[in-house]
């Protein structure tokens, strides 16, 4: 299916806040900006496209910032694995970074742990009814790594899983936060990830408000994760708009 990106960046950023904007320092005082300029609550312009790869049944390509990735989907297929019948089907899932993703090699997040926590938050969002006895496998590249690699990752996934024509129950919205000192910041990139006290992770399906996957590192008072929860979720629910707006102009857009 052929894909493009919307000429000006999309964003998703939640709507704002009731809390004083003046916020103390994270790091050296009152003047501290994020590294790339951004507001607390701002999220990064997100470029989707879909059909990235054509040997695949569905792609997609997704960049925030410096994140990029790209996923492959490829199925249903007959598993190559012997199995029993199952009413069900069986997901697959693998994530991995490119050699010149990171700065330094070697720095990347562990692969397998990423492949795990993608599965468990795609696999509450596929109908496994709709392909017995098969096997739907999904690959993720990460190009670059620039931070919040994970969620940028299951958003991508959903929307190749869209694309392949693989049924599901609402697209699938990641967003992630991290807490530096008293301050919540949204989208962190990796040099804030490098020093943050916490982080929490959101997965939804905006559309049921349901969310399939959440993720909580570090230590955080009841207050601060309720309200970076709420600032998740409501980020989640424009970025699955996004995420539409791009799989709409997909099968409108004419076929070269």
């Amino acid at each position: 299916m052929a894909g493009k990106i919307s000429n000006t960046p999309a964003t998703y950023t939640p709507s704002p806040t009731s809390q004083n904007k003046k916020r103390p320092s994270i790091v050296t005082g009152s003047d501290w900006v994020r590294p790339d300029g951004r507001g607390l609550h701002q999220c990064r312009p997100a470029f989707l496209r879909t059909g990235a790869v054509n040997s695949a049944s569905g792609s997609a390509y997704a960049e925030f910032g410096n994140t990029k990735v790209i996923v492959s989907v490829f199925g249903p297929r007959e598993s190559k694995k012997a199995m029993m019948y199952s009413d069900i089907g069986r997901l697959n899932c693998n994530v991995s970074y490119t050699s010149f993703a990171t700065p330094i090699r070697g720095q990347a997040s562990d692969s397998k742990d990423l492949s795990s926590m993608l599965h468990k938050a795609l696999e509450g969002a596929i109908i496994l009814e709709s392909f017995p006895k098969t096997t739907v496998d999904v690959f993720a590249l990460v190009l670059e790594s620039g931070g919040s690699d994970l969620p940028v990752v299951i958003s991508c996934a959903s929307l190749a899983l869209s694309d392949a024509g693989i049924r599901l129950y609402d697209i699938v919205a990641s967003v992630s936060m991290s807490c530096l000192g008293m301050n919540l910041v949204i989208d962190p990139v990796s040099e804030e990830e490098s020093y943050q006290d916490g982080n929490l992770m959101i997965t939804c399906m905006p559309s049921r408000n349901e969310v399939t996957q959440m993720t909580v590192t570090g230590e955080w008072s009841t207050p601060k994760i309720h309200e970076a929860m709420q600032i998740c979720l409501d980020a989640c629910t424009k970025l699955g708009m996004i995420m539409r707006s791009c799989l709409k102009e997909a099968v409108s857009a004419p076929e070269e």
